[in-house]
């Protein structure tokens, strides 16, 4: 039998090179790798004996890759919503993270959170949350693509006590999961504010060690740009800078509040952005200047942020959204056109994560992380540009398949080797636990 799997859509979307979309083209797929791309009719007569997957209404594009999530927050959707973000946190998502958080907390959430990324297009995401080995552990189970969080804080929570005790648990658990394929890592420093000097120093020192990215929220909103400087004479990026933070390890999540000259250092030095517009809307932190990023050669990826201030982990209404704030805010309606937000939320994400050798466009020798999306319905017809109704008209209820390595992971909009009834029931009873506190 053979191993051969022949992918055959309407439209097949690269992504590399860029602003190509292809008719009349097939992929082949072996031992979960893309071994080629090219005329469907050359394909089939190359591998006559490969299974055939028929998408006749379909565009194939690279699995969407979340750049920025709390996956197991997902417990905690609606808990406590219109609050700006230091209200959230402080009176409702620690304490709720005090009472509750545990390994089975985030496992369970992870596994919910994954099974709706998956049917979203999501085939793999960057996490940040405690207990990471317990989000490792839900994504090897999934057979989800994921890149893992070493999370540092100088202040103690059920998981750590302290920065040293956080980074060599999150030491521990990278040592333990770098085995599995699935699976990269990033130190996961939360913020300036919650992180001192000298444990950015050791996470520096780290970070070259290990040759892992280092993800962190950076200026996401103007009270905590101003209340650095107010506690040190110095804006975030600034410190980071002298630091010696500043290189293309850096995924500066946010990156909202940033003067030109912040924009410049983080072009000069390589670094990369995760831009989260629906968690930056519904907080009320603002606008990133996603147009004079990009303008100055930042790497400009797309997250979700969190569950519970999404309060959805979508990366097609991310990518409709950074579209067209892009625009508004940059006064320029050729900001950001949908080849470039699709880019943002696949090729752009896994350079972020240091794995674009690997995943974010559809070329032979990457993993076969496939979406496709059905274009067929009426509410898409009739349609002239494929990519266009990707991030302007289509929704994440048009993905129908995904694979994650040639593996099937959603077959017609049915979710492969995940029992969504029981998932359902593990929410259910997080619910129950935490309702008391909303």
């Amino acid at each position: 039998m053979s191993d051969e799997l022949l992918i055959a859509p309407r439209w097949l979307v690269p992504v590399e090179p860029a602003g190509v979309t292809l008719e009349g083209h097939a992929v082949l797929v072996r031992g979960g790798t893309i071994a080629r791309v090219g005329p469907r009719a050359e394909l089939e007569t190359e591998s006559p004996h490969a299974a055939r997957i028929e998408l006749p209404d379909h565009v194939l594009i690279p699995g969407l890759v979340n750049a920025h999530t709390h996956a197991a927050m997902t417990l905690m959707r609606g808990l406590a919503d219109d609050l700006p973000l230091m209200r959230w946190l402080e009176d409702h998502i620690w304490p709720a993270e005090g009472r509750h958080l545990s390994h089975d907390f985030v496992h369970d959430g992870t596994l919910v959170a994954i099974a709706e990324m998956l049917r979203g297009g999501v085939t793999c995401f960057n996490e940040m949350y405690m207990y990471p080995e317990a989000a490792a552990r839900a994504a090897v189970e999934t057979g989800m693509r994921a890149a893992i969080g070493m999370i540092a804080l100088e202040f103690p929570t059920p998981y750590a006590n302290d920065a040293q005790d956080y980074l060599a648990k999150g030491i521990a658990m990278r040592d333990e999961w770098s085995p599995h394929p699935l699976l990269s890592f990033c130190l996961a420093p939360h913020a300036p504010y919650t992180v001192s000097d000298a444990t950015f120093d050791k996470i520096g020192v780290l970070a070259e060690q290990l040759d892992v990215p280092i993800h962190m929220h950076v200026h996401e909103t103007l009270d905590e740009v101003t209340g650095a400087v107010a506690r040190n004479g110095r804006r975030p990026l600034e410190r980071l800078a002298t630091l010696g933070l500043l290189s293309p390890r850096l995924v500066a999540v946010h990156a909202v509040h940033l003067d030109p000259g912040e924009i410049e250092a983080l072009a000069r030095h390589g670094c990369h952005v995760a831009h989260c517009p629906t968690s930056n809307l519904k907080l009320a932190s603002g606008f990133a200047p996603v147009a004079k990023l990009l303008d100055a050669g930042v790497n400009v990826a797309l997250g979700t942020d969190g569950a519970a201030s999404n309060n959805r982990l979508d990366l097609f209404e991310e990518m409709r959204l950074a579209a067209l704030l892009a625009k508004a805010v940059g006064q320029r309606a050729d900001v950001v056109p949908a080849h470039q937000a699709l880019a943002m939320a696949t090729l752009h994400g896994a350079r972020a994560l240091g794995i674009d050798a690997r995943i974010g466009s559809i070329a032979p020798g990457k993993a076969a992380d496939l979406v496709a999306v059905n274009l067929g319905s009426l509410e898409l017809s009739p349609c002239y540009d494929p990519v266009s109704h990707l991030v302007y008209a289509a929704g994440r209820h048009d993905v129908s398949h995904v694979w994650i390595d040639g593996r099937p992971k959603l077959v017609d909009r049915r979710l492969v080797g995940i029992d969504t009834e029981a998932l359902r029931a593990r929410a259910a009873r997080w619910s129950a636990q935490l309702r008391p506190l909303h």
